[in-house]
């Protein structure tokens, strides 16, 4: 019997981390589900055991740089390789003018959008390389290239994050790996809600949509790296462009 595929989600207790862990399920990985809330994670369980699929769950703030070392070394003894990380978790922060910041809510920031996927490189890149078929996507945003006004430390982080992942994806280009960037656009989420209370969410696509078309990314057959998919035009870029 051919062992499933290992699939690890961040942020996966809710919106766009929680589709794309169903949507793996349904495809026949094993989900490793990580989040800071329990019992949310209990309930992705459960949904992921009706459609007769399994999960481990990994309650933890992404931000728990020494917990995401001790990730890397527990996927290893128990499975010796990673075949998809789908860096997910994020948070939108403050929206203000830069200079009125507390320097408090733009280290979370970063510390979650950018520093936790870098950790997460660190302890998950020989797990990847021993997949033979590893495959990487972060979640971003369009706010990376806009440099609009209040949004600050969410872009600087958005833009650093796309930097991280093209130089992962240049690192290990001759390694069995690829890794993706994908932006969702403007989507039904909490943090859509939180940056536009006013915005109307049924007028906005869902996460579930955005997660079935992200998960050939995650295919062994995938082969392109480097690259970022943009849901609100459904193509491949290698830049960024604004929507």
């Amino acid at each position: 019997m051919t062992s499933p595929r290992i699939a690890l989600v961040t942020g996966a207790s809710r919106g766009i981390g929680r589709a794309i862990a169903l949507e793996l399920a349904r495809d026949g990985a094993h989900v490793v589900a990580l989040a800071r809330m329990q019992g949310a994670l209990e309930e992705l369980d459960d949904e992921i055991r009706a459609l007769g699929g399994e999960a481990t769950l990994v309650p933890c703030d992404i931000a728990d740089f020494d917990a995401l070392d001790r990730l890397g070394a527990a996927l290893f003894q128990r499975w010796g390789k990673l075949d998809v990380f789908v860096g997910n978790a994020g948070t939108l922060g403050v929206l203000s003018p830069l200079a009125h910041v507390d320097a408090k809510d733009w280290t979370r920031v970063l510390a979650v959008n950018v520093t936790a996927n870098w950790r997460l490189i660190r302890s998950l890149d020989p797990l990847l390389r021993a997949s033979g078929a590893g495959r990487v996507a972060f979640i971003t945003s369009s706010a990376a290239n806009k440099a609009q006004p209040y949004w600050g430390p969410y872009a600087v982080s958005k833009a650093a994050l796309e930097a991280l992942a093209r130089t992962y994806a240049a690192e290990v280009k001759n390694e069995g790996v690829t890794v993706m960037l994908a932006n969702p656009g403007r989507m039904r989420t909490r943090m859509r809600a939180q940056a536009m209370p006013g915005e109307d969410p049924t007028t906005l696509p869902t996460p579930e949509e955005f997660a079935k078309k992200c998960l050939p990314l995650f295919a062994p057959e995938w082969r392109e790296s480097g690259r970022l998919y943009d849901f609100p035009t459904d193509r491949l870029m290698d830049f960024h462009a604004p929507s």
